[in-house]
């Protein structure tokens, strides 16, 4: 246990070490500048003040000369005083090829002498004013070579600076992780083994080498590490992958061994290492290759196979670009683990409010099973920084807890920007976009398999939209059918059927609807199997899985026109049905978007009650409003 403590307490020192042996290079260089800067000023320091040659004769001639020495390079003068001034001072000039020079001396009765010039002493002393600066510079560079080579590498380049925790010092538990139950039981069973090895041993089990958190960003992969931290209470090493990456070749590689080593010194412990496709990116012989990458990625292989297991060194990664990592790094007895760390489904979604909202005062209205099915496909960190965008609304609006109103506000904040008050329409926009968004929502009251609507608005947004209608789903889904993608492309192109039949032209609010359209449009054809022209099909492959998401299509040319004219077709009758719906409830469009007007922003319940006034039908809820309309015009 001494030695353990004292292996911390020395790895604890090494960024101290680190820094006095930086602060100690700064000065020992600003001392040897100094130094030379003084050699070369006391080589050029000698109190004399230089004169022009006419203006020693002159001095001769007008007696202000008392002593005269000529050098081999110069003429020192000792002047005297003459009329009351002072001329007393050293003065010096060139040496002039002057043969009366003795004779206008003796004329003046000035003392005067040859100097004899010692050679050999003049280039001792400049070989040595020029060699010792720089034999003293390059001795200070040796020595500093061999001493930091002793720590890890000359400047520390090939040192690890991996930062390390111990026990506690986190401040992160499992119990401050929420909605990824799944990865949170497959680290805790490598945290059991760390804790309690022989109840595993003794059945033969071995501990995972290591363990790669997969996920979208902003799910917890990090969060998840530090809690493991906080579990393990064993040291517990954290850097990034970009940390090995640096501009001389052969760096990486070295601190990669040098992390291990530490490591191995301090086992049982864990290694966590963020982003690890820096360096894990899969070699091949494609152009941009980087030597200095590869060569770290290959240490970091041979380290990975070199340790023991027994001594409870356990490797966690995390990264969001799987797809490219190397199958080298990825095969069993490297990573033997891969722990997705999906978004949260709704459950997940509760359980992470809750977390973030431990310490928020929030008051009686607050529920949040309506925001987290408000806020589908959110990850924890967007849940996080809806919570305190509710608080900072609170304190703002002077409460002193937190209302769902704020939660509701904090939303939208998150999902389509802060309120633009400084943007203002004229009247002529103002109606446009109200048309647009209640065909939105209109569209989407008509149809069985539509979301219900919670909230219209057409006050701009900082994210550019100029209004738009919040939908909120009655219960998490996981899959969509064939009819309920088919009415999401009705709705989403309503809003361009209400300008046509209202206004007889088409604007470029549309924009956005018609991408998201064409997106799942597309999807139905080359992913689903939904399309009756290419039947059971698969046209596109998806990278960047948890990232961009982006889809590549498998197929010519030929296939590709022959999708897009099949997408065309869908959207086509999309749209046709949109406008069927709105032409066939013209009276409630326009006595609803003439309510959004006036009011700006309208609740769904509002919405739903003007639209049962004018249809002249009781609220149903069993039956959509499209079935209680032909109920009611039935003969």
């Amino acid at each position: 246990m001494d030695n353990q403590n004292n292996q911390n307490r020395n790895q604890n020192q090494n960024p101290k070490n680190n820094r006095q042996g930086f602060s100690f290079i700064i000065l020992i260089t600003l001392i040897t500048t100094i130094l030379v800067l003084a050699l070369y000023q006391m080589r050029g320091m000698s109190g004399e003040q230089e004169i022009s040659y006419d203006k020693f004769l002159q001095m001769i001639d007008e007696g202000k000369v008392e002593q005269v020495t000529i050098g081999a390079d110069k003429i020192t003068i000792v002047g005297k005083k003459a009329e009351g001034r002072n001329y007393s001072g050293k003065y010096y000039t060139g040496v002039v090829n002057d043969d009366r020079l003795a004779e206008r001396l003796e004329e003046a009765g000035v003392e005067f002498e040859q100097e004899i010039p010692d050679t050999t002493s003049m280039v001792i002393l400049n070989v040595l004013l020029t060699l010792l600066p720089i034999i003293f510079i390059v001795g200070m560079f040796v020595w500093m070579t061999r001493r930091m080579s002793k720590s890890g590498g000359m400047m520390g380049f090939g040192k690890s600076n991996a930062k390390m925790y111990v026990e506690r010092e986190t401040g992160v538990t499992f119990r401050d992780v929420a909605g990824q139950d799944e990865a949170k039981e497959s680290l805790q069973e490598v945290v059991d083994f760390l804790h309690n090895p022989g109840k595993y041993t003794g059945v033969g089990a071995k501990l995972p080498k290591g363990a790669l958190l997969v996920g979208p960003p902003g799910t917890g992969k990090t969060l998840l590490a530090k809690a493991v931290a906080g579990e393990a209470k064993v040291p517990f090493f954290s850097l990034s992958g970009s940390a090995f990456v640096e501009m001389y070749v052969g760096v990486g590689a070295s601190r990669v061994r040098d992390l291990f080593k530490q490591a191995q010194q301090m086992a049982p412990c864990i290694i966590f290492i963020d982003e690890i496709d820096a360096i894990g990116k899969s070699r091949d012989n494609q152009l941009g290759g980087n030597d200095e990458r590869e060569q770290t990625l290959n240490q970091l292989l041979a380290e990975m196979d070199g340790f023991d297991t027994n001594k409870g060194l356990l490797l966690l990664a995390a990264t969001n670009r799987p797809e490219i990592l190397d199958p080298a790094l990825l095969r069993p007895g490297r990573f033997d683990r891969r722990i997705i760390v999906e978004r949260p489904d709704l459950r997940g979604r509760i359980d992470v409010l809750k977390v973030h909202s431990k310490d928020v005062r929030m008051d009686e209205t607050v529920d949040l099973e309506a925001i987290a099915l408000a806020t589908s496909g959110a990850v924890g960190s967007d849940l996080a920084n809806m919570i305190n965008e509710a608080a900072i609304n609170a304190v703002k609006h002077g409460r002193r807890a937190v209302s769902q109103s704020d939660l509701f506000e904090a939303v939208e904040v998150v999902l389509v920007g802060k309120e633009k008050k400084d943007r203002i329409m004229s009247q002529e926009e103002r109606k446009i976009v109200s048309y647009h968004e209640v065909g939105h929502a209109l569209v989407s009251a008509l149809q069985k398999d539509a979301e219900p609507v919670q909230k219209i608005t057409i006050v701009p947004r900082t994210m550019g939209a100029l209004g738009y209608v919040m939908q909120t789903p009655e219960e998490e889904k996981f899959l969509n059918t064939k009819k309920e993608l088919e009415a999401m492309l009705v709705g989403m192109l309503a809003g361009r059927a209400a300008e046509e039949i209202v206004f007889d032209t088409v604007t470029t609010g549309a924009s956005n609807d018609i991408e998201k359209a064409t997106k799942i449009a597309r999807e139905m054809v080359t992913q689903y199997g939904m399309s009756e022209k290419f039947g059971l099909i698969g046209l596109e492959s998806i990278q960047n899985r948890y990232l961009d998401g982006r889809a590549v299509l498998n197929c010519g040319e030929k296939t590709a026109s022959e999708i897009d004219g099949e997408v065309m077709t869908m959207l086509k009758k999309a749209y046709e049905e949109a406008k069927r719906l709105l032409n066939e409830h013209r009276e409630a469009l326009d006595k609803i978007a003439e309510f959004l007007i006036e009011k700006e922003t309208i609740t769904g319940r509002e919405f739903m009650k003007i639209f049962h006034n004018v249809e002249g039908i009781e609220p149903d809820e069993d039956r959509t409003a499209e079935q209680r309309i032909s109920m009611k015009t039935a003969p």
